[in-house]
C-alpha cells in the first residue's frame, strides 16, 4: 500500500517524536535512581507509553525494520548527546565520530524508507 506523500511525512513525523520521546523516558530512567523518586519514575513510564504508542501508529505504515532502526538510533543518539552536554559524561574523538556515523544511518534511513 503506497501512502500519499502527506500521509507517508505524517508518519515519519509521528516516528522522530517518538524517538524522542525515547530520549525522554532513557534520562527520566537515569533521573529515578533506580525507581526510588516516585516523580522521574512516573515521567519515565508516561514518556515510555507515550513513545511506545507513536512508534506503534508509525508502524502501521512504516517497514518494521527501517522505523525500529530510526526509533532506535533517535534514542541512542539523542540520550547520547545530552548526556555529553548537560550530565557531564565523557567525550571523545571515537565517542563523537560513532554519533555521526549513527546520525548518517538514521538519515539514510530516513531517505530509503519511502
Amino acid at each position: 500500500m503506497r501512502l500519499s506523500k502527506p500521509a507517508a511525512t505524517m508518519n515519519w513525523i509521528i516516528l522522530f517524536v517518538a524517538g524522542l520521546m525515547e530520549v525522554f523516558w532513557a534520562l527520566m530512567l537515569k533521573q529515578s535512581d533506580g525507581f526510588t523518586k516516585p516523580a522521574y519514575t512516573a515521567a519515565f513510564v508516561v514518556g515510555l507509553v507515550i513513545s511506545m504508542a507513536l512508534l506503534s501508529q508509525a508502524l502501521k505504515t512504516l517497514p518494521v525494520g527501517t522505523a525500529y532502526a530510526v526509533w532506535t538510533g533517535i534514542g541512542a543518539a539523542g540520550t547520547a548527546i545530552f548526556g555529553m552536554l548537560w550530565l557531564d559524561e565523557p567525550r571523545d574523538t571515537i565517542k563523537l565520530v560513532s554519533l555521526v556515523l549513527l546520525i548518517a544511518g538514521i538519515i539514510g534511513l530516513r531517505i530509503s524508507g519511502e
